[in-house]
């Protein structure tokens, strides 16, 4: 699943391969930008920000969102693509590289100069050189909500998904239900700023230390399995901030009150 971590590490890889070299193919598969040709651009850099990747090409920015199931992938000009044609949303080559988005919720191409008000929603990022732990506890313990939707809100702190909310709140011992201004959003943060950095250059995102299949969580995805702690079975609910934003949680009940 996307989140911070792998945005970062999704920029990283882009930014090695695309940096300082000029565009040869350029192609969005999306109806408002379908016409759009940086054809010639030289691509500045690819920067993350939260769960946003941006490409910034000449004096504009590629920006794209990858929700549940997107992934940028990086193959040789002509090489064969490993998933469906119909799947591609974005394209930008250059002579030694061809990245291709795929399954990518959101693609936006906008001046570079407006980045800041389309990304002016987010809270501070833990993977930011900018990151502000002071302003993103302020923000996530005034929020009136669960602490499990108001971790996953990007307003409050940019880059936690749902693995991240259910893992961080089970090593501190929070129910998702607490109500966010019960919890202590410092100890909260801090724990949730040293784990997606220690991820954030890992090839597979553990929360056990355990990088090994089916070891490197503690909760999540785990539902009725028993807790790696305790031995009680971790149980399974939804959350959102409304009933068409669900997430699904897990917590163990003996070890989160």
């Amino acid at each position: 699943m996307p989140e911070g971590d792998t945005i970062f590490r999704t920029a990283l890889r882009l930014d090695a391969a695309l940096a300082g070299e000029e565009v040869t193919r350029f192609d969005l598969r999306v109806p408002a930008f379908a016409t759009a040709d940086l054809t010639g651009a030289t691509i500045h850099g690819c920067a993350p920000r939260g769960k946003h990747l941006l490409i910034r090409i000449g004096d504009r920015t590629l920006h794209s969102h990858l929700r549940m199931d997107g992934a940028w992938f990086l193959y040789a000009p002509g090489e064969k693509w490993r998933h469906p044609d119909f799947k591609v949303r974005a394209i930008v080559g250059t002579t030694e590289h061809e990245a291709v988005g795929v399954d990518i919720a959101e693609v936006k191409l906008i001046p570079t100069s407006e980045e800041g008000q389309l990304l002016a929603h987010l809270g501070p990022d833990p993977l930011a050189d900018d990151w502000d732990p002071a302003e993103a506890a302020r923000r996530l313990g005034a929020d009136t909500r669960s602490i499990h939707v108001a971790l996953l809100d990007q307003r409050n702190v940019a880059g936690f998904g749902n693995e991240y909310a259910a893992e961080l709140l089970f090593l501190r011992g929070i129910l998702p239900t607490t109500p966010a201004r019960q919890v202590d959003a410092r100890a909260l943060l801090d724990l949730g700023a040293r784990t997606i950095r220690a991820n954030r250059l890992r090839p597979n995102r553990t929360f056990t230390g355990v990088d090994r299949p089916g070891r490197s969580t503690w909760v999540y995805g785990r539902a009725n399995r028993p807790c790696r702690r305790c031995g009680t079975l971790i149980r399974r609910g939804e959350q959102g901030a409304d009933p068409t934003r669900e997430r699904i949680t897990f917590w163990c009940p003996t070890c989160q009150r």
